[in-house]
């Protein structure tokens, strides 16, 4: 039985629905990727458009799949702490701990330093920003965004919305231009290209073509982080998942479809072998010229505020989340009495994530945020069969379509993702183990501390 005094205490508000649970998702996911992850797409893809859009749409449905599973473990508990709860509910509390874990230290705010870092960085042709430069403006970006969702879920859902619309609107112009008025034909048979004689050899190549559009997916399983600021959210979440994945997935292809139509297949080769990424950018010129540069760099910088304002917003709930139950000061479990949000977890972040800007670069972000939030990933889509078999008779008001498919064909796409990233950046991927390693050791050391609190 609950104490007064816990009673009276503030609760997280009630107040997101599924425009606005979609806005978060989808003003995580595009980013500034949409506008040179398709060059590593189609590069790997040996040049092919026909398997480079295949890929894209793989992606999407992987990560569909991915969001498919998470719609079930948020129906099923629609706490806020996503990950945290479901791995913790589904093995032990220990590991629900080190994805946590990991979660403040790397995963959160090192996804938040590297987009703050990316957002003047992608502003450096016009402004030529110096490397000290650059980290003052992404320090002062984290800062002003943390501020922001301190006054409210409302004021920090609100500004969402805003900058999601505002950075889709000249994506669906790009999109216009080059599907309506594009004046090429791209080749889209899935005819083998040369050197890929068999069917094996395609498989491998669309499964590392796969991987790379996998990346501009990375943050779909964010608004489960949420779930308990959701109205509703045995409906809304499911839906707000699905939604948001589908959109972004469309907007992906149609992107890139846009850049076939637009330019000719010998000019993408050759911008992409001379390091020239940002396919999009082509496009812009070749209809608006100089217009079209600003208008991309614009674009640019709203889908980055986009996306720095909705990890700040949901990553921040894991402290609330993990202090709750005992694993963390207690000072983290402080909801703002006026402002109903976690206050103390939002500081918190914010100083981790300056430190990150001020220590790391963003390669070595990058690449330690995707394999440590991999691991945890799988283990999550993993939970989806492991409740179903211990706690057979929770209410589940939502179920996985097509199970247990949907759950094999995700795991082994993640199962890709760490074998690949393992490989290409073993000393990076043994970092991104050592901390949730680490993390054991501080679980027990609170779950000494505060032994009331232990998780059934």
């Amino acid at each position: 039985m609950k104490e007064k005094s816990e009673e009276n205490a503030p609760q997280l508000k009630k107040s997101i629905g599924v425009f606005g649970g979609s806005n978060i998702l989808i003003g995580i996911m595009i980013g500034s990727g949409i506008f040179y992850i398709g060059s590593y797409v189609l590069q790997r893809s040996q040049m092919s458009m026909g398997y480079a859009l295949l890929a894209w749409l793989i992606g999407g449905l992987v990560t569909l799949m991915g969001s498919l599973c998470f719609a079930e473990l948020g129906a099923m508990n629609p706490e806020t702490g996503g990950i945290y709860v479901y791995l913790s509910d589904a093995y032990s509390p220990v590991v629900g701990y080190m994805f946590t874990f990991q979660s403040m230290v790397i995963g959160g705010p090192g996804s938040i330093a590297a987009i703050a870092i990316a957002l003047p960085m992608a502003l450096t042709s016009f402004f030529h920003f110096s490397d000290l430069t650059v980290k003052i403006i992404a320090i002062l970006l984290i800062i002003i965004f943390t501020v922001v969702n301190y006054f409210g879920v409302n004021v920090g859902e609100w500004v969402q919305n805003f900058f999601t619309v505002l950075k889709v609107l000249p994506l669906v112009l790009i999109i216009g231009l080059g599907v309506f008025f594009g004046h090429y034909t791209p080749n889209l048979s899935l005819s083998f290209p040369a050197g890929k004689g068999n069917v094996v050899d395609i498989i491998q190549m669309i499964a590392f073509a796969v991987i790379a559009s996998l990346w501009a997916f990375e943050g779909w399983t964010n608004l489960n982080t949420v779930a308990g600021e959701m109205k509703n959210p045995q409906k809304n979440l499911p839906k707000a998942l699905i939604l948001s994945v589908g959109f972004t997935t469309i907007v992906y292809v149609l992107f890139n479809f846009a850049i076939y139509r637009s330019l000719p297949a010998k000019a993408i080769a050759k911008s992409i072998k001379a390091g020239q990424l940002y396919l999009g950018t082509n496009v812009a010129q070749t209809f608006m010229g100089y217009a079209g540069t600003i208008l991309v760099a614009v674009t640019m910088v709203l889908a980055m505020i986009s996306s720095l304002n909705g990890m700040i917003l949901a990553f921040s709930r894991y402290y609330y989340a993990v202090a709750k139950d005992g694993l963390l000061w207690k000072t983290f479990e402080h909801i703002h009495p006026k402002y109903r949000t976690p206050d103390h977890g939002l500081i918190m972040q914010m100083i981790i994530s300056i430190a990150l800007v001020l220590t790391r670069d963003l390669n070595e972000l990058t690449s330690l945020v995707v394999f440590s939030g991999a691991i945890f990933n799988l283990l999550s889509i993993l939970a989806v069969p492991v409740l179903r078999y211990r706690k057979p008779n929770l209410a589940r008001p939502y179920k996985v379509w097509a199970y247990p498919w949907t759950v094999i064909i995700a795991v082994i796409a993640f199962l890709i993702i760490l074998i690949n990233n393992f490989f290409d950046d073993p000393v990076t991927s043994l970092l991104g183990l050592l901390i949730p390693a680490i993390s054991v050791g501080v679980y027990y050391y609170f779950r000494h501390k505060y032994p009331v609190n232990e998780l059934n």
